[in-house]
Formats: C-alpha cells, structure tokens, sequence
C-alpha cells in the first residue's frame, strides 16, 4: 500500500516514519540471513547448542566448518570465504590479524581443559593418570592425539606427556589425528587404546556411551586460552552472532561444556 507524506510534516517526523515502516522488512531480512564460520573440532559439541539456540531466537542460520586451527587459518588466508574465525588459541587469530584479514584483534572467549581418554571397555589404570596409561600401554597399543602442528589440543597433548613424566613413546605408538575430532574418534571406535582430548569433547553425552575420561591438571600444559575474531567483511549478522557468543547466556552454555570463562 503507498504511503503519503502531507507536505506538512516536519521531515524528522517523516525520517522517524521511515524508520518504523522498516523495521518489518529489517527484521524479514534478520530471520533470513545465514553465517558461514569457521571454527576449532573442540567446539563441535558446544556450537551444536549455540547455534541451535540462536537460531530459534533470531532465525539466522549458522553454518560452521570444523578443523585443526592452523588448516582453517591457512584456508582463510587463502580466502576460505567465512566471517567468523573461532580458535582452539589466540596465535592462529593473531597470524590473521598480522595479515590484514580481520576488522580487530578479536576476543579471548573460553579457556580450554584436556582429559584423558580410553574405550569404555579400558583395563587401562586411567584413575592413576596419564604416566600410569603410558607406561601400561603394550608395544602394539596406540596413543592418539591432534597434530600438534595444526592443532593447539594437540601441541598441549605433546607438552602434558612431556610434563607428566610419561616418557617417551614407544616407536608406532603415537597416532595423530588431522584434528582433535578426529583423534577421540580413533579412540571411541577402538583404533586406538588411549588418548588426549578436549575435555569437551570428552563429556560430550554423544560420546559418553564409548569413552572413559579423565581431566588432566592444567599444570601439565600452557593454558588453553581460545580466541574468537571477525573477518574483513563481516556482515551485520555476523556482528550480532560474535557478540552472542560474549554474552552470559553464551558463555553458561561454555561452562556446561567443560571451558572455563576467559580471563
């Protein structure tokens, strides 16, 4: 239906008018937008929830990609066309803020914790801790972990074992996963004996049937601490989604997970 202005109309009123008659078609384009991100393994579980719960709130659809963090800073710096880039760290974030690829130097979001784990089935001692696993592990036994060249779960992994008083492994012993969803899923199918996980990923209850875990002392590795950081063109609606992501509501779904809040 057209609108008429009475040439009477102060034309603030006019601009106030405009703006009212607006908001439902903002709002239309809101419900309909979609986000595509990309986003650390060891946020599979947590970002489940997230986005479902933001979309039943907003409608806007998050998209989300999964993967070590050093591949998926690569494939932005190679122009993987996402707005969002959330890190198992903060040095892949900062690479991308070097590179002139992000609007900010992003946000530090969460804190994360490894554990260890084994199939349900296990004989392993896991209550005694990881130097126990390692050393009860047979020749032919396999540990798994991220890469820990691509992957930040994975380079605390390596410096918890270092740590623990674990020794080294055996030759053939360690496997490594491209991701840290990968390496829990060598061990909750069996194809490895043992391994070290996010937390998060380890409490999961899609994973719970398969696993035994145990949280590992944050003494034994650098802090998990993960950072969040918008990209060079970020839309309006992806704006709003990174500021969810911050708000207590978001941050009680962190906790749930196993992260702790960031410091």
């Amino acid at each position: 239906m057209p609108v008429f202005w009475p040439s009477v109309l102060p034309w603030g009123r006019r601009q106030w008018l405009i703006a009212v008659l607006a908001l439902p078609q903002q709002a239309k384009a809101q419900a309909s937008a979609r986000i595509k991100i990309a986003a650390a393994s060891n946020l599979k579980f947590v970002l489940a929830d997230l986005t479902s719960q933001y979309r039943q709130q907003t409608g806007v659809q998050v998209e989300v990609s999964l993967g070590a963090s050093g591949n998926l800073a690569r494939q932005i710096l190679q122009g993987l066309p996402v707005e969002q880039f959330i890190s198992a760290d903060e040095d892949r974030v900062l690479e991308l803020v070097k590179a002139g690829r992000t609007l900010d130097a992003g946000q530090r979001y969460a804190t994360g914790r490894l554990a260890l784990i084994l199939p349900k089935n296990s004989a392993l001692p896991l209550a005694q801790g990881l130097a126990a696993v390692v050393r009860a592990l047979k020749p032919g036994d396999k540990l798994a972990l991220a890469n820990p060249a691509l992957a930040p779960y994975g380079m605390a992994a390596q410096e918890a074992l270092l740590r623990s008083g674990a020794g080294p492994l055996q030759a053939g012993q360690k496997v490594l996963g491209d991701n840290i969803g990968q390496a829990t899923q060598f061990v909750a199918t069996g194809a490895a004996q043992a391994g070290i996980t996010a937390l998060a990923l380890a409490i999961a209850p899609e994973l719970a049937p398969a696993l035994q875990a145990l949280p590992l002392p944050e003494s034994l590795h650098a802090p998990l601490h993960q950072r969040m950081v918008l990209l060079q063109g970020a839309s309006p609606a992806a704006m709003a989604w990174h500021r969810f992501l911050l708000s207590p509501p978001a941050q009680a779904i962190f906790l749930r997970h196993g992260y702790a809040l960031p410091q």
